[in-house]
């Protein structure tokens, strides 16, 4: 637990796990200063705590009148501010080490992964509810940790999604169980190399001990080598020759916990090879919890996915439109045009995160017909993938979709899945789904 008495704290970035951060210390009794480059307080920020002090348009030296430095994800590790922080050995926290200090539930379940890990959160959580009633799902998805904290007792059961930028900053994170999907380049402009994203990640198991249980990915060449360093017990999905792991064949899943062996058969309603990984993971988190196996057979064949992800939106004179706006990097668009056979109209683009965009080369040039470029990355995408397939300059969603319904034949499948991050043209991925399921419904 972090004293409160007299200690000053300083929160950088005023997003929402930001403002919500800020809150919670101003509620448990701290000297709250917040600080956010933005040069006006948005709509959002109005619900700071009035005891909040504030700055706008900067990282002042203010910054470092602290004690504790609380830094808002995403924020480039090598901020001035931060560089200075350092040198003054002021102790830099993520939100996520911070708001736990105030909770004490039953079990922590946290999920990381490069893709699957909102499908697989969302499902451990749909799972768990059914056993426990008081659960919660926060961090990367639903609401910031510091908003549920206070809702927290020893009974409940707190399901977490957690991305990289989370838990860089996570030094003390221990949770219960740890999931983690896979690991393939992305973020490489903030983290600036794979090692570094690669260790980010590994934060989910690092602390944990022998009590504790890190499923992971066994194919994972990444997961393999990082997964050495935990002290945990250790469950493998993907993989059926340990005494704790599971494995799916032939429609049915096998999980081993010490050596013993259940069966189950959902009816499994999410297309892809990417998502049998995705359920496989859930169902060993959720079992592990101790949630009872027939419940975990009922929620899977009941569960239809998650909006924005490879999600149908509607058919128009035999052209089938799929939402995958939560594929932000290549590995995930790649994973979504696996999902289809052939007579892709592809969407791509966005703001560029850096990583390479040739891994799709091969599968654009059998599967797709066109691609239709919007956003920033229009040209390092036209560069990379010149001659994978026909290429149309659109700039924006809409455009796009105009020209898509113009071409497209019965058959085709329309796939707005960009393989870039959002932030050039929409507030987050969420937001860039919204308006693509808007603008195809519009369609007459």
């Amino acid at each position: 637990m972090i004293k409160n008495n007299g200690i000053k704290i300083a929160v950088l970035g005023l997003g929402k796990s930001g403002i919500a951060c800020a809150n919670l210390a101003i509620s448990k009794g701290y000297d709250v200063f917040a600080s956010d480059s933005g040069k006006t307080r948005t709509h959002k920020q109005m619900k700071l705590n009035k005891n909040v002090k504030l700055e706008f348009g900067k990282h002042s030296k203010k910054v470092l009148d602290s004690d504790i430095i609380i830094k808002s994800p995403g924020l480039p590790n090598d901020l001035y501010i931060l560089k200075q922080a350092r040198k003054k050995e002021i102790p830099i926290l993520s939100e996520l080490d911070f708001a736990l200090n105030f909770a004490k539930p039953r079990k922590i379940i946290a999920v990381t992964g490069t893709n699957g890990k909102t499908t697989t959160t969302t499902l451990i959580y749909e799972i768990i509810k059914k056993g426990y009633k008081n659960t919660f799902v926060a961090g990367n998805i639903g609401f910031p940790i510091s908003e549920v904290v206070t809702k927290l007792n020893s009974k409940s059961v707190l399901v977490l999604e957690l991305s990289s930028y989370q838990l860089e900053d996570s030094p003390y994170f221990k949770p219960d169980i740890s999931v983690s999907m896979n690991i393939t380049p992305d973020h490489l402009k903030h983290h600036h190399t794979m090692a570094n994203y690669v260790k980010a990640k590994a934060n989910v198991f690092i602390n944990q001990k022998k009590k504790d249980y890190a499923i992971y990915n066994y194919n994972d060449k990444y997961l393999k080598k990082a997964i050495t360093k935990t002290k945990a017990t250790k469950f493998e999905f993907n993989y059926n020759k340990t005494k704790n792991c599971i494995y799916y064949n032939d429609g049915t899943i096998y999980l081993k916990k010490n050596n013993k062996t259940i069966k189950l058969n959902p009816k499994i309603n999410i297309p892809g090879k990417h998502n049998i990984d995705n359920i496989l993971a859930a169902v060993a988190a959720s079992y592990i919890a101790g949630t009872k196996p027939a419940i975990i057979e009922k929620v899977i064949s009941n569960f239809k996915g998650v909006e924005h992800r490879i999600e149908f939106v509607k058919e128009i004179n035999g052209v089938k439109y799929y939402n995958d706006s939560k594929g932000t990097n290549v590995d995930s668009t790649k994973v979504a045009l696996e999902s289809f056979d052939k007579n892709i109209q592809l969407i791509l683009g966005g703001q560029d995160k850096g990583s390479p965009y040739k891994p799709i080369f091969n599968l654009i040039k059998k599967k797709v017909k066109n691609i239709f470029l919007i956003g920033e990355a229009t040209n390092i995408i036209k560069k990379q993938l010149k001659g994978s397939a026909e290429m149309t300059e659109c700039e924006t969603l809409s455009n796009a979709i105009r020209k898509i319904h113009s071409v497209a034949e019965k058959g085709d499948i329309v796939l707005f899945s960009p393989a870039c991050a959002s932030f050039d043209q929409f507030n987050d991925f969420e937001h860039r789904g919204r308006e693509f399921k808007k603008f195809v419904l519009a369609i007459k």
